[in-house]
């Protein structure tokens, strides 16, 4: 009987649910395994949500998943399905999957590898990926940051992550221990830019760069 380790490649690509092939060739860091990333030292100007680059002509932007999970879940299923439109763009801030406090924690490390291996999969396909960098409480920082390349560009959202006094408390430590473990160069926030949560960044001499919310960018185009 053939072990699936002697299998034809066909044979174990049909097998392979977990999508290991995302992962082949990767080094892994932490007690969790997480691949782990190249660095990247971009500066975006422009970007859109994934679910809207599937129908943008212009490309001089970077694909972002800072929107629904349900939005962009397919790429999960079918990787290979996307590859080809999104190497006409600039580049790609790495998936958004959800960590919510209140998930358990094995949920939150399985969308923390899923972010890591899909993204891991796009530098070795040629794509420029920022690593983006996502925490719930201090529950999360041991695999959070594991994969992630030290002194860097990374990606932070406070979409939807500041709404109220404890969100943003969440935050703001989430994001010191960010600092303290990375040492970024430079931070690409995508949506509001608080001056409380971002000036301790600058204050560390971390560049950050704002993308506006693209439901913004996009209610001030038609008010122009």
């Amino acid at each position: 009987m053939k072990t699936e380790r002697q299998q034809s490649d066909k044979s174990r690509s049909k097998k392979d649910t977990f999508k290991a092939w995302l992962v082949e060739g990767a080094a892994f860091a932490g007690t969790y395994e997480l691949p782990v990333l190249s660095p990247c030292h971009a500066k975006p100007e422009r970007a859109i949500p994934f679910d809207k680059a599937l129908r943008a002509t212009e490309k001089n932007a970077w694909v972002h998943f800072f929107t629904d999970d349900r939005k962009f879940e397919c790429i999960w299923n079918n990787p290979k399905a996307y590859i080809n439109r999104l190497k006409q763009f600039e580049g790609v801030i790495s998936p958004d999957f959800s960590l919510y406090r209140d998930m358990p924690l094995s949920m939150q490390i399985w969308n923390t590898y899923r972010n890591r291996a899909l993204a891991y999969w796009l530098q070795r396909e040629g794509v420029k990926v920022i690593p983006n960098v996502q925490w719930g409480d201090e529950r999360s920082y041991a695999f959070c940051f594991d994969g992630i390349p030290v002194g860097g560009t990374v990606s932070v959202s406070t979409n939807g992550c500041i709404r109220g006094k404890e969100d943003r408390r969440y935050f703001k430590q989430g994001l010191a221990e960010l600092m303290k473990r990375l040492h970024p160069q430079r931070i690409v926030n995508y949506s509001y830019m608080p001056e409380d949560i971002f000036s301790p960044c600058r204050a560390e001499g971390i560049e950050i760069i704002h993308l506006p919310n693209f439901h913004d960018v996009v209610r001030k185009w038609k008010l122009s």
